[in-house]
C-alpha cells in the first residue's frame, strides 16, 4: 500500500475494507447530503492573509481546554460504535489520543464502556451524553463516567429525533450482532433491533427524550430539592416571590449539574440565540456542530456558523468547532474565527478501519504537522497570535481600515 500523505486518503481505504452497511453508516449525511459536502466546501472559501518575515523558529501549539493542558487544539469528537471499524475500537482511539497528548470524547453509543476505556491508561477524556427518557439511566451513566475519571460531559442537544439518513434506511442499518452499546449492556438498552428502516432511528425514537428543552421551572420553597438547587445558584439568580422560587434557566443542564461536578459542554449549537441561552444555563463551553451533517440538512457548515456563535457567547465561555476538518489549514481557519479548538470525527473512524491505533495516531500527527506548518507560513508562533486578520471570508466587507503595521 502506498504511503498515506493526508487525512482524506483514509476514507477510500476504509471504503474498500468495511462492509457496505458499516461504511455507509460512518460516511453518510442526512437527506440530500448538501450540508455534508458544505462542511468541507465552506473551508475552501476562506483564504489566508499570511504575514511574512516573522521569526517562526519556535512554534507553540499547546493550549488548555477547561483547565486541562493539551499538546494542540485538535481533539477527538465522539463517534459511535467504533468496533464496527476495528476490533479494538474505542480502546485504540483512547490510546492514540493519549499518546498525542490530546482529548478523546467517548460516545454514549460506544462499543466499549467508560470503564473499559479508562482501563487503557491515563488520558484526558470527555463523555458525550444523549439524554434518555429514563433519567435514572442518565444519572447512572454520568456517575459511572465520573468514577472512571472522565473530565467533562458533552451534552448532545441536536438529536430529539434522528435525522433521515437514507443510506441507513436502504441498508436496514443495525449494530452487528456480536457488538453491543457497552454502556447500556446491563440496562437492557445495549441491543438494537432489526427494523424496517434504520434500526438506530427506531432505537432513538424509543429511548431518547424529545422533551429536552430550555425550560422555565417553578420550584416550591417546600420542595425537597429546593435547598439543593437554591444553594448551588449564584445570589443574583435567586428570587423568592411568596412561596415560589422562579428559575428562568434550563434545568436540564442544571439538573445535570446537580448529579455531577463535571463541566458540561453543549454540543450542537449553530446560532447566537442558542449560544446566549447556553451561557445563561451555566454551560462550561459550546461545541458548534451539525452532527456531522447527519441531522437537519441545509443547515450551514459549522465553519460558517462559528463566528455567529462566538459572538453570541461574548467571550464568556469557550467555543469549539466540530465538523469538516481534514487539514491543518482548516484548524487554523477555525481558530482565526474564534474557536478555542476543534474536534475530528470521521477521520478517526476511517483511519481506525484502515490501520487501527496506528492509523488514528497518524491522523493526529498529520493534522498537527500541517497545522504547525500553516502557523509558520502565516507568521504565528502561538495560538494567541492567530487573529481574524489572518483570514478573509466571503462574508467579509472589503477591508478598508486595517490597523497600520508597526515594526
Amino acid at each position: 500500500m502506498e504511503e498515506v500523505t493526508n487525512v482524506t486518503e483514509y476514507q477510500e481505504i476504509a471504503k474498500k475494507k468495511l462492509p457496505k452497511m458499516v461504511y455507509d453508516y460512518y460516511a453518510s449525511g442526512a437527506e440530500d447530503q448538501w450540508t455534508l459536502a458544505e462542511n468541507r466546501n465552506a473551508f475552501s472559501r476562506i483564504l489566508f492573509r499570511p504575514r511574512i518575515l516573522i521569526d517562526v523558529s519556535k512554534i507553540d501549539m499547546t493550549t488548555t481546554v477547561l483547565g486541562f493542558k493539551i499538546s494542540m487544539p485538535i481533539m477527538i469528537a465522539p463517534t459511535a460504535m467504533q468496533k464496527m471499524a476495528h476490533p479494538e475500537g474505542e480502546y485504540a482511539t483512547a490510546r492514540a489520543a493519549s499518546a498525542a497528548g490530546t482529548i478523546m470524547t467517548l460516545s454514549s453509543w460506544a462499543t466499549s464502556s467508560v470503564e473499559e476505556v479508562a482501563s487503557t491508561g491515563p488520558g484526558i477524556r470527555f463523555f458525550q451524553l444523549y439524554v434518555y427518557k429514563d433519567r435514572n439511566v442518565v444519572a447512572q451513566l454520568v456517575r459511572r463516567a465520573e468514577r472512571a475519571g472522565f473530565k467533562a460531559i458533552a451534552l448532545t442537544v441536536d438529536t430529539p429525533r434522528l435525522g433521515r439518513r437514507e443510506a441507513d434506511i436502504k441498508n436496514r442499518f443495525v449494530l452487528p450482532p456480536f457488538l453491543t452499546l457497552k454502556n447500556f449492556e446491563g440496562l437492557d438498552l445495549g441491543k438494537m433491533d432489526q427494523a424496517n428502516d434504520s434500526g438506530l432511528a427506531s432505537y432513538v425514537a424509543g429511548q431518547i427524550d424529545r422533551t429536552l428543552s430550555w425550560k422555565v421551572y417553578y420550584l416550591s420553597l417546600g420542595h425537597p430539592t429546593y435547598s439543593m438547587f437554591y444553594s448551588s445558584f449564584p445570589s443574583f439568580l435567586k428570587n423568592s416571590v411568596g412561596q415560589e422560587l422562579f428559575f428562568n434557566l434550563k434545568l436540564d443542564v442544571q439538573w445535570l449539574q446537580t448529579i455531577t461536578s463535571m463541566p458540561i459542554l453543549v454540543k450542537g449549537v449553530l446560532t447566537a440565540e442558542d449560544a446566549r441561552l447556553a451561557v445563561q444555563a451555566g454551560a462550561a463551553g459550546i461545541i458548534v456542530s451539525n452532527h456531522g451533517a447527519r441531522q437537519l440538512d441545509y443547515v450551514p457548515a459549522t465553519i460558517s456558523a462559528l463566528e455567529e456563535v462566538v459572538k453570541g457567547a461574548q467571550g464568556r465561555i469557550p467555543v469549539f468547532l466540530d465538523g469538516g476538518v481534514r487539514r491543518g489549514t482548516d484548524v487554523f481557519k477555525a481558530l482565526a474565527l474564534g474557536a478555542a479548538g476543534i474536534f475530528i470525527g470521521r477521520p478517526v473512524v476511517f483511519s481506525l478501519a484502515a490501520e487501527g491505533e496506528a492509523g488514528v495516531k497518524k491522523v493526529l500527527q498529520m493534522l498537527r504537522d500541517e497545522f504547525e506548518l500553516t502557523m509558520a507560513l502565516s507568521g504565528c508562533r502561538s495560538l494567541k497570535e492567530i487573529t481574524r486578520n489572518h483570514i478573509v471570508t466571503d462574508w467579509d466587507t472589503p477591508r478598508a481600515a486595517l490597523p497600520a503595521p508597526r515594526l
